[in-house]
């Protein structure tokens, strides 16, 4: 068929992604910080899924889970260095 519905699953997790898009290329500050809350949400399914599935899919939600850890950390080191250039 031509509609999957596995597809349409995987776009609608990733779209939320494209929310701090637009800031994060600016360097708002506050984007970054957000974001890096908003992240723990796919860290924590990405948990889920490691632990609950088999196979592929378990390789691939560890990797979200890596991916979303090295968001995570990029964005709270962000934050700070440029919270102390500010002051």
């Amino acid at each position: 068929p031509l509609y999957s519905s596995a597809a349409s699953d995987v776009y609608k997790r990733q779209l939320p992604l494209l929310l701090p898009l637009f800031g994060i290329l600016k360097g708002k500050r506050y984007t970054y910080q957000w974001a890096s809350m908003f992240i723990l949400l796919y860290f924590t399914e990405g948990c889920v899924r490691a632990w609950s599935e088999s196979g592929i899919s378990s390789h691939l939600a560890a990797l979200e889970v890596v991916l979303s850890l090295i968001f995570f950390l990029c964005a709270i080191f962000y934050a700070k260095l440029t919270r102390q250039i500010s002051q």
